[in-house]
């Protein structure tokens, strides 16, 4: 096994599409969820923190069997893209999606349930619509814990391993992530080439959760 710089860009590129993917999916379900008292409520919830109890290998399946080619959804996408999602770098995305919803979703919700509902009703009463109230006060004042979710969400896309070893595979130039590759390293024998990605990898992971205790304590 050679060294590349590949699996550091593909990592940094599939946690970096996988996040803002993650934060889109996440306001939009912790709105929906607090919005209003809806029926089975804690089924949804119990839905999307899944991710961090079950295996990695449990999710990689799954993803196998949702997106694959004897699913409706896998025929759908490569009908339209020509292409199965299965071993492509898509596919690495998703699954950094699954894994790091739970983090960022916990993180905008507990921001969004500190904001004062006096504030939100006053508002309402001068006329602003949710739709306002959601842009102008509501992730204005949720700041620190949407910027903690997504550093949090981040570093949990670039770190993903089983599932996307499953789902996306580990080929080297094309799926090959710096989790897959130091697992590649140290089945070859390639230990210094492990250790590169391995330092790479505790490096920038220190720079995220220093950043995390930053924006706790600055903010």
């Amino acid at each position: 096994m050679q060294w590349s710089w590949h699996p550091v860009q593909l990592s940094f590129f599939v946690a970096t599409i996988a996040t803002v993917c993650t934060f889109l999916f996440a306001i939009m379900a912790v709105y929906w969820m607090i919005r209003k008292k809806r029926k089975g409520k804690a089924i949804f919830e119990t839905i999307f923190f899944l991710p961090l109890v079950l295996p990695p290998t449990v999710i990689g399946f799954l993803l196998v069997i949702i997106f694959g080619r004897n699913s409706w959804i896998g025929n759908v996408i490569e009908s339209i893209t020509g292409n199965s999602v299965l071993f492509t770098s898509t596919a690495a995305i998703i699954a950094a999606i699954v894994v790091a919803f739970p983090l960022m979703y916990q993180s905008i919700k507990t921001g969004f349930l500190s904001v004062d509902t006096n504030v939100i009703g006053a508002a309402k009463v001068d006329g602003a619509t949710d739709w306002m109230v959601l842009v102008k006060i509501t992730i204005p004042l949720s700041v620190r814990s949407i910027l903690t979710g997504v550093v949090l969400g981040f570093t949990r896309g670039f770190g993903e391993f089983g599932a996307t070893l499953m789902f996306a595979g580990n080929i080297p130039g094309k799926t090959q992530t710096i989790p897959t590759a130091i697992y590649l390293a140290i089945e070859t024998g390639a230990t210094n080439i492990a250790w590169y990605y391995v330092l790479i990898s505790i490096s920038f992971s220190f720079v995220l959760l220093l950043l995390i205790n930053r924006i706790r304590t600055d903010m």
